[in-house]
């Protein structure tokens, strides 16, 4: 195709040339004048007239981007080499289709042979991680506001935790001695250091439970709003879990805590 074009060009232009000479002939002028179809004069010397500018494609070259290869076809025929049997022989397991996938002839499969190593828990919960000295790094910088209350929600706005939480989140006690004022604080589960720590500063620490859908309720309640649905109500933890958690977490996200209260006081409060 481009061979054609450029055979066609090259006679054009030289017959042109026989009939039209150039003066001071240049490759950049000779490269303009294949180009362009318009009369270019200076001087008397150099004039083009009904030059016609040559194109190497052109519509009836324009072929579809099919593969040059084609498909084997089989079973038209014993001229094609691929017909009646079409190239598998006769008879046999490999002549009739496909075989059952993992299929070994009859012995021992290979996913049988193995032997079984480990299980996957289906009630094990994933928490994501947060120490005390990330907290406090935030509250320093202005982002977390000490006097409030500290939830799953606030961390997560802030940045010390990640987007991704599945379960909940653990409350670390790394940089346990940057904390040296009193906060309060709701997470799903909290190390026995970290504990220590945030009450020997005069703070608190609970153990709340939220389900999947409590702590989506939690933490994107603007998804509900969109949808156009109502806050789902707080679920209570199940019978395992009761002796983990201290309570059911609220919703919206709350911002005052909940005091502790033991077993004298509410007694010694009526008197």
């Amino acid at each position: 195709m481009i061979r054609r074009r450029l055979a066609s060009i090259i006679s054009y232009s030289l017959h042109f040339l026989k009939t039209k000479p150039i003066a001071n002939p240049s490759p950049l002028l000779r490269f303009h004048s294949l180009q362009c179809s318009n009369p270019i004069n200076q001087n008397g010397s150099f004039w083009l007239q009904g030059f016609r500018a040559f194109s190497l494609l052109s519509l009836n070259d324009l072929r579809g981007n099919v593969p040059r290869k084609q498909k084997t076809r089989k079973g038209r025929g014993i001229g094609s080499g691929k017909g009646k049997t079409a190239g598998r022989g006769h008879k046999g397991q490999k002549a009739r289709g496909n075989g059952k996938l993992g299929f070994e002839g009859g012995q021992t499969p290979m996913r049988r042979r193995l032997p079984k190593r480990g299980f996957k828990n289906p009630f094990s919960l994933t928490f994501q991680p947060v120490g005390l000295g990330k907290i406090a790094k935030l509250i320093n910088a202005g982002k977390i506001d000490s006097h409030e209350l500290i939830t799953m929600k606030t961390l997560k706005d802030a940045g010390a935790i990640g987007k991704q939480i599945e379960d909940g989140v653990r409350l670390m006690g790394r940089g346990a001695e940057q904390i040296k004022w009193p906060i309060h604080l709701e997470v799903s589960r909290v190390t026995v250091r970290a504990k220590e720590a945030v009450e020997a500063a005069g703070g608190s620490v609970r153990r709340v439970h939220y389900n999947k859908l409590g702590l989506r309720a939690l933490l994107k309640p603007e998804w509900f709003e969109k949808k156009g649905r109502l806050l789902p109500k707080p679920a209570r933890p199940p019978p395992k879990l009761k002796d983990k958690v201290d309570s059911i977490g609220r919703l919206p996200a709350p911002t005052k805590p909940i005091p502790f209260f033991t077993e004298e006081e509410p007694a010694s409060s009526p008197a």
